[in-house]
């Protein structure tokens, strides 16, 4: 009679290799892997919540900064003093810069290029920076905003140096007398009142567009109504011509 031994069942660890071969890789995640997007980005700003806060600082910012900038504006060309300059400067090219302004500093009359004020004189001074325009300078361009018909009328006054007391901008009596102050006695005449003074050659003046003569002493330019201008012109040859100082009329 033959025996059987029974051996008891022995339960066998998998091996190291085949246990790793089930666990999952850490890529792969299959755990998060199933998530909503809401419960994966919950614990990405649980772990980086000073990064989450600085990256949402500088969105912000950034927005602000878009919001406060104005957007660039168009911008013409013109022309502008590149010194202080003297009224009677006779312009060269050095003495203008051209320079970038917006479109609402432009004036009428304004000046754009080079060609268009080299050799003009000015009739006023002009602070570096100032932008040019024909007013400023001898010629027509000086009458802008007088009224229709007025005549710009050159006066050579009896006291050359009297000049110096009188700039551009300024309004004047036109006196005429006839009398010598010695034997001869005759009435003073005003010929025009209140007129503004455009140019003197107290100021600087030179030769210009008006004049045909270097001889430029006591000269100055006013601006006349036509029945002023009629009064004025050729007063000299009929007497000495002074001038007074006045101030604008009452309104």
């Amino acid at each position: 009679m033959s025996v059987t031994l029974f051996r008891p069942h022995r339960r066998t660890r998998p091996s190291r290799k085949a246990t790793a071969s089930r666990r999952p890789s850490r890529g792969t995640r299959p755990l998060l892997a199933g998530r909503p997007p809401g419960r994966r980005l919950g614990p990405w700003l649980a772990r980086n919540r000073r990064l989450a806060i600085a990256l949402l600082l500088c969105i912000a910012a950034a927005v602000a900064v878009h919001q406060l900038t104005p957007a660039p504006a168009d911008s013409v060309t013109a022309l502008a003093a590149s010194r202080d300059l003297p009224a009677g400067s006779s312009l060269a090219p050095s003495d203008l810069a051209q320079v970038q302004v917006p479109p609402g500093m432009i004036a009428a009359g304004s000046l754009r290029s080079n060609a268009d004020a080299e050799g003009k004189q000015l009739a006023a001074p002009l602070r570096k920076g100032q932008l040019l325009t024909d007013a400023q300078l001898l010629g027509p361009g000086l009458l802008a905003g007088t009224p229709p018909g007025s005549a710009a009328v050159p006066l050579r006054m009896a006291d050359p140096s009297s000049i110096q007391l009188v700039s551009p901008g300024q309004l004047v009596n036109v006196v005429l007398t006839g009398a010598n102050g010695y034997d001869q006695q005759a009435p003073s005449q005003v010929l025009a009142t209140a007129v503004p003074v455009l140019w003197t050659s107290g100021q600087g003046g030179k030769t210009g567009e008006w004049l045909g003569t270097g001889e430029t002493d006591g000269l100055m330019v006013v601006a006349a109504d036509p029945a002023q201008a009629a009064r004025l012109a050729g007063a000299s040859t009929q007497g000495k011509l002074f001038f007074v100082l006045v101030g604008p009329p009452a309104a």
